[in-house]
């Protein structure tokens, strides 16, 4: 339905996204779905725009070196978006919001569960007008059970959701206690797995011909990619603990103090464990037969861990590094951002990319990690000023003419 941005299709060229998210899990998911190709329109209150636009210090800095008024945490999850201004609590933005949805392929929300039906932009009404309508709700608990009314933010999901209760040194130890990720995960994960749910949907599409409504609940990814945990306590019986930066099936899988730092041992095999401990000087450790076996280092990790500390502190973190990959025992240090920035690796992937900006000049962004060999993904726009789009959305999009976006901007409406 949508245009094509430029002569170059990504994967989703020909999908409009219609994105009345803000904050972070929504966003996330429209600007995944620009990078791959689609054309997202985001709706923003007139004025402010989104929450995190104002979440800052650090602001965007225009030519001059002056502070403007859009944070770096909305411009790490808003690029290659239209922003369209619009009051959806009076009936004339509600009627946009319907004529976008007629000729939009996804519709991301994450406003509490029955607000749309208020306004009549729920998935039951709109999916009437257009049948073709993949319909994504993103709450913090879901549309259906006895939280579904509570309001859900990242923070209080990774606590309920059992992250926190895996997450953090020993409780024996100092500074031992629950600790939450240090990015938003149970936000960032549900609009990974939100994404893939849309990109599931429109394939579907193609047989059924019809959209469908997805519900997803914060709560619900939380607890589903604990992963390997999940399984350990589901199939163990036995309650996971947090352990700090210890494995709690592999070992040594885990952060050891060196001469000038850390670095992280991420050994998963017994070869690999005992050519860790030939390299440290320990070769009787490595053939040690309370440590011939995986299963048996878990048991006697104690010891074990006692014995190659005391020998890691013995080199620095790049002797270690250096002296290690050689032999092929998995390992690495522990960056600070500056350091993940210079790194060659990092920047012969191009992970760092630099888009234009209409007062900045340009702006450092992330680039996304999906490497296409025929598509590749192009940053062609980026995070847009509150209300950049209007007229070009409400003209291109919905065939408004130059009177009547007049008449709306004057009434306020947009």
């Amino acid at each position: 339905m949508s245009k094509k941005r430029s002569g170059k299709a990504g994967p989703l060229s020909g999908i409009r996204v219609l994105d009345m998210s803000r904050i972070l899990a929504g966003p996330w998911v429209g600007q995944l779905l620009a990078d791959l190709g689609a054309e997202v329109i985001k709706i923003e209150r007139p004025g402010k725009g989104d929450d995190t636009r104002a979440w800052g210090p650090p602001f965007v800095k225009d030519r001059e070196g002056k502070d403007t008024s859009d944070a770096a945490y909305f411009m790490c999850a808003n690029r290659g978006k239209q922003s369209l201004t619009l009051d959806i609590s009076r009936a004339e933005g509600q009627q946009i919001i319907r004529e976008l949805a007629q000729k939009s392929d996804v519709l991301i929300e994450n406003y509490k569960v029955g607000d749309l039906q208020r306004y009549g932009l729920d998935y039951d009404t709109l999916s009437v007008l257009n049948p073709r309508l993949v319909y994504c709700s993103i709450t913090g608990f879901g549309h259906s059970g006895p939280y579904r009314d509570r309001a859900g933010y990242d923070f209080m999901i990774q606590g309920m959701g059992g992250i926190m209760s895996i997450t953090g040194e020993r409780d024996d130890l100092p500074g031992g206690g629950p600790q939450k990720v240090g990015v938003a995960i149970a936000d960032l994960m549900t609009g990974m797995y939100s994404t893939v749910g849309i990109v599931s949907a429109l394939h579907e599409r193609h047989t059924s011909g019809r959209g469908q409504h997805i519900d997803m609940a914060l709560l619900d990814t939380q607890v589903a990619w604990l992963a390997n945990q999940n399984a350990n306590y589901l199939i163990g019986n036995e309650v996971p603990k947090r352990m700090g930066n210890a494995h709690p099936n592999v070992m040594p899988y885990q952060t050891f103090r060196t001469e000038d730092g850390d670095i992280i041992i991420a050994t998963g095999n017994d070869g690999q464990f005992q050519r860790l401990c030939v390299a440290a000087g320990i070769p009787e450790v490595g053939t040690d037969a309370r440590y011939a076996s995986n299963a048996l280092r878990i048991k006697n990790r104690d010891t074990c861990t006692a014995t190659l500390a005391a020998e890691m502190k013995k080199k620095t973190t790049a002797e270690w590094v250096a002296q290690l990959e050689t032999i092929g025992v998995p390992c690495g240090p522990i960056n600070q951002l500056d350091q993940v920035y210079n790194d060659p690796q990092v920047q012969h992937r191009g992970m760092k990319i630099d888009v234009p900006h209409p007062l900045a000049g340009t702006v450092p962004l992330v680039a996304n990690p999906i490497k296409f060999s025929r598509t590749p993904i192009e940053y062609e726009m980026p995070p847009p000023m509150v209300g950049e789009h209007v007229d070009a959305v409400l003209r291109d999009v919905l065939g408004k003419s130059a009177e009547q976006i007049a008449a709306l901007r004057e009434n306020k409406i947009v």
